[in-house]
Formats: structure tokens, C-alpha cells, sequence
């Protein structure tokens, strides 16, 4: 049950009312709201009390990614860049970050192309224990450095709650990947950094599942979460992974909260990429996330799917004559 309270209301006999009750609470102030949620329903339900101004019992289980009770969409803000805007925003840069010289060419490449954030791997969960792990700390010090000189926010991946203090310092959106999409204390942490999140689509996950693991996120009073739909894992072999439009449709029509896609990682080839990517600007996307490599040939991870800068640059011009057709900009 969600109760929304009147701005600046007392609401210590609200909170007096759920104790007694026997249900669990938790207050929040998410999108200039003061909030209360309670569970389990049926025992809060026929509490009444004039601290409240509405109370919304939504018939999904994400209470508060739910647009049930906030019906306008969610905005991310990222340093200036506004994610669920008119705007299909664009995220691009390598799969890993493997050098100066890489990462700084690459930078420059996909901002000459028009992409709005830089993204790049410094730490990288892979499959195989000795496959390229990425850089590390030092590879987060690359990114802030060719941000710095580009200009573009840094999205990157972060797997370990304990480097969240890196992450604060030299990024600007905090990434959890496929393979971390429930590691709730990774996410609860995520939340309390009051960081922008993009959230990825766990490769086994349901649509419902997924937008729950964005429940954990707001619930720790963070309202800025994009929701990536990277393609999840089914029987079909002649993609990486297989691109769930479907879902990622039924995710932003349930939800506030601004979706990605990720046509990368379902691709598995480069000369898929295009089709996917544009298949989910025209299905809705908010924004996307592109891998691009100056010689994607010599790249230590995902070689077959990254795009040149060229390729990119093609993909940019098509992302921007497809937006326009449907009324957006990129």
C-alpha cells in the first residue's frame, strides 16, 4: 500500500497506526512526493488518517516503479543529459576500457558521431576466470579522464558494493550488468549512492522480475533508474542472446521509469546491430548503449559485436532520421 502524504504533514499517527497494525513501512521522498509504503496490504488497507492526501493500492507488485501512482514520466538527469526526454539519448564507447590511447580515440569518435554518454567497462564479469578482467580502478581513472576531455558523462559497470567510493569519484551512472541484476545488496547500495542507475535486464529474468530489481533501487529513495532490456537467454542460437521488444514494450507501459536497450549483446555480430538498435528506438527506447572500438578486431572482449567508428557514425544518422519520423530527436 502506498500512502501519499500532504506536503509537510505530521505523520506520526500514521506511523503509529501501521505499527500497531502489524505491517512493515518504510518512509520515502521520491519525485518532490513524501511517501509512505506499507505491507503487507490487508493490513493496512482501511487505515484512514489526515496526513494523507492519497492512497494508492497498486495491483503490481512494484509499488513505486509503478505508474499507478505517478503517472508522468520519469526524467533521469546525468550530468545535463535527460534520459526519457524527447531526445533517444546515446551511449557509446568500448566494451572494456584497455588503454589511454583506445579509450581517448574512441571518446572522440562516438562525440563526434552525436552520442550524448560515454560508456566503457573498467571492471569486467566474464564468463571465464581467465578472460580479460579489465583495468580496474585504473581503467575508472581513464574514463574521468576522457570525459573530462570530451565532455560526456561516464556510465560504467560497477560489481562490488565495496568500490562504490571509486565509482562516486569517477563516474557519472552507475551500470549493473546482466549478471548482477539481482544482487540485492549490490542494488540496495546503488540506491543509497544516490547515483543515476541503469538498470539491466537479468538474462534469465521475467519483465517482472526485472522491474522489481528497480524496486530495490527506489526504495532506498533513489527515483533515478533506467530500465536496459539487453536480451535474454532462450533455445535460439543465431543471435547472442535474443532482444525482447515484446518486453521491454511491457516494461514502459507498466512503469514510469525510462527504458534502454542494449542491441550489442543480443547481437553477438556487428552486422546485426543496426537492425536492433533501430528496432528499439521505433518500439519506444529512451536511449541506447553501444559498444565501439577503434579496431574492434585487436578488442580483449567482445571483438565480433563492437562496431567501428565509421559503422557508428552510419547508425547515428539512421538513429536520427528514425527519431525524427517518429516525432524525437537523437
Amino acid at each position: 500500500m502506498l500512502f501519499i502524504l500532504k506536503k509537510g504533514a505530521d505523520w506520526s499517527t500514521l506511523k503509529e497506526k501501521i505499527s500497531s497494525s502489524g505491517a512493515s513501512y518504510r518512509y520515502l521522498n521520491l519525485y518532490g512526493k513524501e511517501l509512505v509504503v506499507a505491507w503487507p496490504d490487508n493490513l493496512v488497507e482501511t487505515i484512514v488518517d489526515p496526513s494523507v492526501e492519497m492512497k494508492v493500492k497498486p495491483k503490481r507488485p512494484f509499488q513505486l516503479a509503478s505508474n499507478e501512482w505517478k503517472s508522468d514520466p520519469t526524467i533521469v538527469d546525468v550530468k545535463g543529459v535527460k534520459i526519457g526526454d524527447r531526445k533517444v539519448v546515446v551511449a557509446a564507447g568500448p566494451c572494456a576500457v584497455e588503454d589511454e590511447e583506445q579509450l581517448m580515440t574512441t571518446a572522440k569518435e562516438v562525440k563526434r558521431a552525436g552520442a550524448s554518454l560515454l560508456r566503457g567497462g573498467a571492471f569486467k564479469p566474464r564468463t571465464s576466470p581467465y578472460s580479460f578482467q579489465g583495468l580496474g580502478v585504473k581503467g575508472l581513472e581513464l574514463l574521468r579522464r576522457a570525459s573530462d576531455e570530451t565532455g560526456l558523462p561516464v556510465v560504467t559497470e560497477i560489481m562490488d558494493p565495496r568500490h562504490m567510493e571509486y565509482f562516486k569519484r569517477y563516474a557519472d551512472m552507475l551500470q549493473i550488468g546482466a549478471r548482477n541484476a539481482q544482487n540485492f545488496d549490490l542494488l540496495k547500495e546503488a540506491g543509497r549512492s544516490g547515483m543515476p542507475v541503469l538498470l539491466k535486464r537479468g538474462m534469465g529474468n521475467t519483465v517482472e522480475e526485472w522491474i522489481l530489481t528497480a524496486e530495490y533501487i527506489l526504495s532506498e529513495n533513489n527515483g533515478s533508474v533506467v530500465l536496459c532490456e539487453r536480451g535474454i537467454r532462450t533455445f535460439e542460437k543465431s543471435t547472442r542472446f535474443t532482444i525482447d521488444i515484446g518486453g521491454m514494450v511491457s516494461a514502459k507501459l507498466q512503469t514510469h521509469l525510462p527504458i534502454c536497450a542494449d542491441p550489442s549483446h543480443p547481437a553477438g555480430k556487428r552486422e546485426l546491430v543496426h537492425s536492433l538498435a533501430l528496432a528499439a528506438v521505433a518500439a519506444g527506447a529512451d536511449m541506447l548503449i553501444v559498444e565501439v572500438h577503434p579496431r574492434p578486431e585487436k578488442a580483449l572482449s567482445d571483438s565480433e559485436q563492437q562496431l567501428t567508428p565509421e559503422q557508428f557514425s552510419l547508425l547515428m544518422q539512421r538513429i536520427k532520421a528514425l527519431a525524427e519520423a517518429l516525432g524525437r530527436t537523437a
